[in-house]
Formats: structure tokens, C-alpha cells, sequence
């Protein structure tokens, strides 16, 4: 039931020549991945401060940093792997001081020296990289570089349709000394059926197991529901043991 179901065909997402492609054939249009920057505003403001420095992996042609700064995010630094995107949405923000482009492959951002940013947010770029080759591969390397640019004190906020089945073995690792929280946000279009009594908040964080997962009986209100992994980034202070968890076959 919380297995990765994703669709991952015979389009390698981890490539820039199928992102150019794609970019050249929506001619200019926008797209944003699962969800909205209103849905995710609550989540967003909670944890990003609206001074924070943020740095937005995989941006695309998506709506949700021009979003931001129409609700007063003052320094959002755009990333994507695809040439493409990025030539159009620098001609198309060109006029927002707020808001940088730069291509780059998240997986290599040395480009950006260590604690560059308060704040990284992720809409579907690791989902795209599990989709492509060596994906384990390419998930540490992205993820280390995550960690490398967080300041500490800072969030790494990951939307993704991945369950902690197969994302905490990836997220959940001590060389990123993180602070995990996890939400479920069901998907725009979903309704409750009619009748139903749940009284369950999307804002509020859903409990997990000591390794990070949902706990036995837990029941997806939309079986293709979100979910959003708020990472912390803890102080020296703070780090304590975290326990590590093996990659194995059965979670690729």
C-alpha cells in the first residue's frame, strides 16, 4: 500500500535532453508539479521565513517562485538542470529583482560555497532523478548538496508522491543531520466522499515509527495523496545519534 508507484518509463527525467524537449514543446507555458504554491503556503510560511534566502531545485517553468514573491519572499534563487527552462524564465522574470535563475545539475552545485541558503525546497526533482540511472547515485549526491547549502538551522522542504518506504532510506541518513518531520496533503482535485467524518488536518504532522514510517494501520485518505518531508538542519548543539538505514533492492 505505501510502495513507490510511480510511473517510471522509458523517459530518462534525470537527463537535460528530455527537460529541453519538453520545454521546447510546451512553448512557453507553465506547469507546476502536484501541487500549488496555495496549497503549500501554510507549509511554506511556517517554515521559511520570509527573509530567508531560498534556493528552488528543479524550478521548470513552474509558477510557485513568482508566487512567493507576490507573497513577500524578498531573495529566491532558481535552479534546473534544463538550459531551456531557465533562458525562459529569465526572460519571463526579468522585470523581478526578487527572482535569479541559473542553470545547474543539483546533483553538482558547487557553483554555491557551504550554507549558501536558509532554505531549499524540492517539488519533483528527486522524484525525476529515482526515475532516471543509478538512481541511488544521483539521490545521495543531490541530497548531500542539499545538506552541504543548508545553513544550520535551516529547512530542506521535499514535496514528493514518494512514502516513507522509499524516502527515508534516502532523506532519514546522519551525514545530513537532519530533523525530520513529515506531512500528507492530499492531491488538488480530491474530495471527501460524501458522508465521510474524518477530521484529519493536512497541517498538522502525521506520526511515524522510529525508522521514520507510517505506523502499522495507518490509512491514506487519498491513496494518491503528497507528501511533504520538512528537514531541519540541526545546530552542533543539537546533533545527537540518528539511526541509519541500508539501501536495499526492494525500495529502488
Amino acid at each position: 500500500m505505501f510502495r513507490d508507484v510511480s510511473s517510471c518509463n522509458t523517459y530518462n527525467y534525470g537527463d537535460a535532453p528530455y527537460w529541453d524537449a519538453r520545454y521546447v514543446a510546451e512553448q512557453g507555458g507553465a506547469f507546476d508539479w502536484y501541487q500549488r504554491y496555495s496549497s503549500l503556503r501554510p507549509f511554506v510560511r511556517k517554515y521559511v521565513p520570509i527573509s530567508a534566502r531560498v534556493l528552488m531545485v528543479g524550478c521548470g517553468n513552474a509558477l510557485m517562485s513568482e508566487d512567493m514573491v507576490k507573497d513577500g519572499y524578498k531573495d529566491v534563487m532558481n535552479i534546473d538542470i534544463s538550459s531551456v527552462a531557465i533562458d525562459l524564465m529569465r526572460r519571463k522574470c526579468e522585470h523581478i529583482p526578487q527572482l535569479k535563475y541559473m542553470q545547474m545539475d543539483v546533483r553538482d552545485v558547487s557553483f554555491f560555497p557551504d550554507e549558501s541558503f536558509d532554505s531549499v525546497i524540492d517539488k519533483g526533482t528527486l522524484d525525476s532523478l529515482m526515475c532516471g540511472t543509478d538512481a541511488p547515485i544521483s539521490a545521495a549526491r543531490m541530497l548531500g548538496e542539499v545538506s552541504r547549502l543548508l545553513k544550520p538551522g535551516g529547512t530542506f522542504m521535499l514535496i514528493t508522491y514518494g512514502d516513507p518506504t522509499v524516502r527515508m532510506l534516502h532523506v532519514n541518513r546522519p551525514a545530513y543531520s537532519w530533523k525530520i518531520e513529515l506531512y500528507v496533503i492530499p492531491r488538488p482535485d480530491f474530495k471527501r466522499p460524501a458522508g465521510s467524518s474524518s477530521m484529519k488536518s493536512y497541517l498538522e504532522p502525521v506520526p511515524t515509527t522510529e525508522k521514520g514510517l507510517l505506523p502499522p494501520g495507518f490509512v491514506l485518505e487519498d491513496p494518491d495523496c503528497h507528501f511533504i518531508y520538512v528537514c531541519k538542519k540541526l545546530e552542533e548543539t543539537e546533533i545527537s545519534n540518528v539511526p541509519t538505514y541500508p539501501l536495499t533492492a526492494d525500495i529502488l
